[in-house]
């Protein structure tokens, strides 16, 4: 029974951040449900050469399109090609996300902090207001956003990064209320230190990587596919009573 509550076939997702890291894995383990996806980042040849390889792998449709996160105007115009192209648009996962600023939050300036809310939460914002009419042609659907344990506890040195993931907390919650009604979840999932290029500056030292890890109950840094199941999860009707959830996949280091 379990099996058929994880397939995802007939469905579309549309995956933000989806060139490399997380959102590339998110959008394989989807597909590996059966999912056709739609793969949006900034940098159209890395997009391209993710779609092929899902299709080479999971024979499914894989539709790559170039848009800035944070342009309101090219989300609303992304979304409305993902929906022509694929036919319909069931699960949104806003992973695309930035951090230019590495250090105290006093030393940073507004042009910074306001670069980083607009691509992590107002861009996570404007993806979901423009989905929820297509999902909602369809009977319902899931949005699950990419918080962060820096949002449930702020991490040191990336201070701004942190006040963006915790708001992104907040929006999950609160469109989890609004749109239970209308048949859409909206959860989120708060990973810790995965081995991607963005977290590089944590594990390629093992010296730093040694000590954080000293916080986890689970000693060892997560893979891309770890966060990936867990969203792959809450897409799927195995969570179909979860909404306004934030998932932690994180080694036990919030604990």
């Amino acid at each position: 029974m379990m099996k058929e509550q994880l397939n995802l076939q007939g469905k579309v997702a549309l995956v933000t951040g989806a060139s490399r890291g997380i959102g590339k894995e998110i959008a394989r383990q989807l597909a590996g449900l059966g999912a056709d996806v739609a793969l949006i980042s900034r940098k159209q040849e890395a997009l391209d050469a993710v779609a092929e390889e899902i299709r080479g792998e999971f024979g499914v449709k894989a539709f790559p399109l170039a848009c800035h996160a944070g342009k309101t105007e090219a989300i609303r115009e992304t979304v409305a090609k993902v929906a022509a192209e694929l036919g319909r648009i069931d699960f949104l996962v806003n992973n695309a996300a930035t951090n230019p600023q590495f250090g105290f939050i006093i030393d940073s300036n507004e042009e910074i902090f306001t670069k980083i809310l607009t691509t992590n939460v107002v861009g996570y914002y404007s993806f979901i207001k423009e989905c929820v009419p297509h999902m909602e042609k369809n009977g319902g659907g899931a949005v699950v956003n990419l918080a962060s344990v820096a949002g449930i506890t702020p991490m040191p040195l990336i201070g701004l990064y942190s006040v963006s993931k915790a708001a992104v907390i907040n929006l999950t919650k609160v469109f989890a209320k609004e749109l239970g009604p209308r048949g859409i979840r909206v959860n989120a999932v708060a990973p810790g230190l995965i081995k991607t290029d963005f977290s590089a500056a944590l594990w390629s030292s093992e010296e730093v990587l040694n000590e954080v890890l000293k916080t986890h109950a689970i000693p060892r840094i997560g893979e891309p596919r770890e966060p990936a199941q867990a969203v792959a999860f809450l897409c799927s009707e195995a969570a179909s009573l979860i909404t306004g959830t934030v998932l932690t996949v994180d080694g036990g280091e919030t604990i």
